[in-house]
């Protein structure tokens, strides 16, 4: 095994320890400790996102016997389990669908039975924007699904995006906690943005929203993106703002990003997290990370770990994904010596791919020229999936059943 071998195999084992802190049905186990779950009435369970069947299945074993309960999940396809006495919905991820619209529905015809005797466990985790729908009244799953291809490729952070979401949605925004009233509702949230702002994760349903109809107008305007809206969507927006009251909650977060960083921390105790809120486009945030990696000492051994969640701007027609981008860019950086760098997505999907991210090092660039593949071109096109394919960098995982935002690895040997 060479010594590229060798790091190679070590950031994807530092990678592998992030998924697993990440562990949704371990952080549901600590969350709630040894007290079952009880109340004099009925126990609704609810789990949306990306985490949710090892959210919900801890959370079921912790029921107290005897105790009446409806339980509901909504997940994506890959992640999907049957869970006995749960219902299970299945929709799609990042692009919303009738699938999602139809499990929004169930969801508040399930929270619309809940009384004020009852209690409403809310599991949330990453992903559950997109997998539960709900339009605002005037505006369709279309549209809406519409406004979202347009916020993937506007380059907005996650909470910008979130932002603009929750204006459009019955459920985001604390609709959750609307919905379920006079229920009393605990949420469980396992963190998927940086900051971990609980108005974000999954667009906030059980809190309350980032902003406003006038101040989600005018991020779409600033981005440019306004214009290409559906009708509906911006005479919602144009509206006069309003101010809703919400029940009270009692929400937890988790598990974050930082939790993964710190295992990846404990794996490589030579290792040091040097930014845990990575944020940017990557066409900004590649060149910046190798002014950093060209600055180490060449004859020293490096490990840095960053933690967060880029962006990038759709340009093009191509496959990948932020974390894929950002790999192949680094690839293309003159960085000094043999080195390896890792990007990748906690949830193991990075874009509408099956990848989780890239994994390139110091002899990627010769392996691209060897092939004849341009890796500008494919950078250009959004293109990063195939060039990485090709060169033997992708870094796959398979659905992972959590969603913890990105972490990236940088190690250097002499």
């Amino acid at each position: 095994m060479t010594k590229l071998d060798q790091m190679r195999a070590e950031a994807l084992r530092l990678f592998k320890a992030a998924i697993a802190a990440a562990d949704p049905a371990r952080a549901v186990d600590r969350a709630l400790g040894d007290t079952p779950l009880t109340t004099p009435g009925t126990l609704y369970l609810v789990a949306v996102g990306k985490a949710a069947v090892p959210m919900m299945r801890a959370a079921i074993a912790r029921v107290g016997r005897d105790q009446t309960v409806r339980a509901m999940l909504v997940t994506n396809p890959e992640n999907a389990a049957t869970i006995p006495g749960c219902e299970t919905y299945l929709a799609n991820h990042p692009v919303p669908d009738e699938a999602g619209a139809r499990a929004a529905r169930a969801l508040e015809a399930l929270l619309a039975d809940a009384g004020a005797r009852d209690r409403v466990v809310a599991l949330i985790s990453g992903g559950g924007s997109a997998l539960l729908p709900a339009p605002v009244a005037g505006v369709t799953l279309g549209e809406k699904a519409q406004v979202n291809e347009l916020l993937l490729g506007s380059g907005l952070e996650i909470n910008d995006m979130n932002h603009i979401r929750q204006q459009l949605s019955r459920l985001k925004g604390g609709g959750l906690l609307r919905a379920a009233s006079p229920a009393h509702v605990t949420a469980y949230i396992l963190s998927d943005v940086v900051g971990d702002d609980l108005r974000a994760i999954a667009s906030g349903p059980t809190v309350a929203p980032i902003g406003t109809r006038s101040s989600a107008r005018a991020l779409m305007q600033d981005t440019g993106i306004w214009d290409a809206a559906p009708d509906s969507v911006k005479a919602h927006l144009s509206q006069p703002d309003e101010t809703l009251d919400l029940p009270e909650v009692d929400n937890h977060l988790i598990a974050s990003n930082r939790q993964s960083l710190d295992a990846m921390r404990a794996a490589a105790p030579e290792a040091q997290i040097l930014n845990g809120r990575l944020e940017g486009n990557v066409a900004v945030v590649a060149p910046q990370l190798a002014e950093i990696f060209k600055s180490l000492p060449e004859d020293v051994p490096s490990a840095l770990l960053f933690g967060g969640e880029t962006t990038v701007t759709l340009t093009g027609t191509g496959r990948g994904g932020r974390n894929q981008d950002l790999a192949l860019r680094m690839a293309l950086q003159d960085i000094p010596g043999d080195w390896v760098f890792l990007s990748g997505g906690t949830d193991g999907r990075d874009g509408p791919t099956d990848a989780a991210g890239g994994m390139v090092d110091s002899q990627t660039g010769a392996r691209l020229d060897t092939l004849g593949i341009d890796a500008k071109a494919h950078l250009a096109n959004n293109d990063a999936y195939p060039a990485l394919r090709a060169a033997g960098d992708l870094v796959m995982t398979g659905g992972t059943g959590t969603n913890v935002a990105d972490v990236m690895i940088f190690l250097r040997r002499p």
